[in-house]
């Protein structure tokens, strides 16, 4: 990639997210701000919803289907569907390489924005089931519905499908092979290129199949890969047991360091320490971008109350457990200083518990998140890409989607990541409208209750 692209990537990125020079000091930039806000608005709106209800969202993460509902997937195949798209390799790579960049402070605004988070996601499932287009085939849902739909703005509306489309297939087959092929590569000495090739196969086998394949991919995988990576990285945890007090003492204290950076991530200062951890953060669990709206749409069910409910429950999932997996694991064994980045410092950490094995699952659990992520927004960018352009994109899409992939498999680390922040931060910014705007039928729907007319699958 040429030098100065690669420069115009970087600066662009750090406009958009901070921090920002200025004579008093770092400032945090417009989307750190507007993420910030937006999520607390709406957490007071819905009545702190991601607290008052969460036993009731944990104890119907597997919901009936509803009679007549329309939708392509089951309720509980959309909400691992989700899970799988938002539990990437964001969680593994982008958590590593927040804490390298960001400092160990970057965590606690992972989870600072883990908590809020809940709440943004909650209102965009809620929209994009109360707003979405069904058909006889199945529907179509998405920010860009409720903002023409209920915002009655299709101007916004198409602004939002147009970059999150560009978003969808030139960040996520870049990001998520590139994570895949550098564990592959640090773990087993497989080539970039090679990796690339294989994942561009498999993904290809279930993108043939449409939505309802990807479905039964994500409602198989998700629990896999979550649950081995909890098993291994809790072991991971408690074989450094005795650093831990220090380690959450840190990262406290880095969050709100003011102190300039020294040599090293650490003491990196507050507002670098936010920066990371909330475009990781967002990267990781995908509130904001409006991504929630498309998956959640595609459930058998009526009750747009039920899939916010999920919803909540997919950010406690990705914020508060694996990406504190993946950041908990490197700074209690020290790796997160050693000169790494990305999936292989995450390896690294997990070796130093469990030798050789310990890399193994590391690679084995990124290659299911990074593949499970690619299949899932794969089925965004389709839907994003038909809305602005018909049915007839559908095949040319899955196809230059697929070709990609390779390509990002070879991309450097850092420029991948850069490009993927500024890309996906900019289609935050008209999704946050319509949350904003569609806050009353939101805030309606935490309240509703979730116990219409039902009949088992």
């Amino acid at each position: 990639m040429p030098e100065g692209v690669r420069r115009a990537i970087f600066s662009s990125s750090d406009f958009v997210w901070g921090p920002w020079s200025t004579p008093i000091g770092p400032m945090p930039g417009p989307l750190m701000i507007l993420l910030i806000v937006v999520g607390i608005y709406l957490t007071i709106r819905t009545g702190v919803v991601q607290v008052r209800r969460f036993p009731e969202a944990a104890r119907t993460i597997v919901p009936e289907q509803q009679e007549s509902a329309g939708g392509a997937l089951s309720p509980f195949q959309a909400f691992m569907t989700a899970l799988a798209a938002s539990i990437g390799t964001g969680n593994i790579a982008g958590v590593a390489t927040a804490i390298v960049s960001g400092g160990p402070g970057a965590l606690f605004w992972i989870w600072a924005y883990g908590f809020i988070a809940m709440a943004i996601k909650f209102a965009e499932a809620v929209l994009g089931m109360t707003f979405r287009v069904v058909r006889e085939n199945g529907s179509s849902s998405g920010p860009m519905y409720y903002l023409r739909d209920g915002l009655k703005s299709p101007l916004l509306a198409g602004a939002y499908a147009i970059v999150a489309a560009l978003a969808a297939l030139f960040t996520t087959p870049f990001t998520q092979p590139n994570s895949m092929a550098v564990v592959l590569k640090s773990q087993f000495g497989i080539p970039t290129w090679a990796a690339g090739l294989v994942i561009m196969v498999l993904t290809g086998l279930v993108l043939i199949g449409g939505v309802k394949s990807i479905g039964r991919a994500a409602e198989k995988l998700s629990p896999l890969k979550v649950g081995l990576y909890l098993l291994g990285g809790l072991f991971v945890i408690l074989s450094h047991a005795s650093q831990l007090p220090g380690v959450l003492a840190l990262v406290f204290r880095e969050a709100f360091s003011v102190r300039a950076a020294v040599g090293s991530s650490a003491g990196i200062g507050i507002m670098v320490a936010m920066r990371y951890g909330l475009a990781r953060g967002i990267y990781a669990n995908e509130a904001g971008y409006g991504t929630a709206a498309v998956a959640y749409g595609t459930a058998r069910s009526k009750t747009p109350t039920q899939q916010g409910l999920n919803a909540v429950i997919e950010v406690f999932v990705v914020s508060f457990v694996t990406s504190s997996i993946s950041a908990l694991t490197i700074l209690v064994s020290g790796v997160w200083q050693s000169g790494l980045t990305s999936s292989a410092v995450v390896a690294q950490a997990f070796n130093t518990a469990i030798p050789t094995a310990g890399g193994w699952i590391v690679a084995f659990c990124a290659f299911l998140f990074g593949y499970t992520t690619l299949i899932g927004w794969a089925y965004y960018g389709e839907q994003f890409f038909e809305y602005l352009l018909g049915v007839r994109v559908t095949i040319p899409y899955r196809v230059t989607y697929c070709l990609l992939i390779p390509i990002g498999a070879m991309l450097s680390v850092e420029t991948v990541w850069a490009w993927g922040d500024l890309m996906n931060g900019l289609q935050v910014f008209p999704n946050l409208i319509g949350l904003v705007g569609l806050s009353g039928v939101v805030a309606a729907a935490s309240r509703a209750s979730i116990r219409p007319n039902r009949v088992r699958e």
